[in-house]
């Protein structure tokens, strides 16, 4: 199972961390890891694009899928508002996965 622990301050996501495999289909055919990646990598991705900083990341594919997410602190309201909407955005998509896929995606809040 992929477990997602979001840690927010204020209503704004300040950071993730995603751990585990889904194990919805084997290595290369399972679209619950698929999706959840290409979601997380493509947030990631536009933050650095959109907001133009690079969040503190760390990834780890070797010992069991890990995904470390964290914004930085001194951002303008413009890279903040951005990111903001991005990780709402991340959270709505897998908050629709967990939906169907219950068994293989868990989303909780600390």
């Amino acid at each position: 199972m992929i477990t997602v622990t979001v840690r927010d301050n204020d209503f704004r996501v300040v950071s993730l961390e995603m751990t585990g495999h889904a194990n919805y289909a084997e290595h290369g055919s399972d679209i619950v890891c698929a999706a959840v990646s290409a979601l997380v990598l493509t947030t990631v991705n536009s933050i650095e694009r959109l907001a133009s900083y690079q969040p503190i990341v760390e990834v780890d594919e070797q010992n069991g899928g890990y995904l470390y997410f964290e914004t930085l602190t001194n951002l303008t309201s413009e890279q903040e508002y951005i990111t903001h909407i991005l990780l709402q955005n991340l959270l709505y998509g897998l908050e629709d996965i967990q939906e169907q896929y219950a068994s293989y995606l868990s989303i909780s809040f600390a």
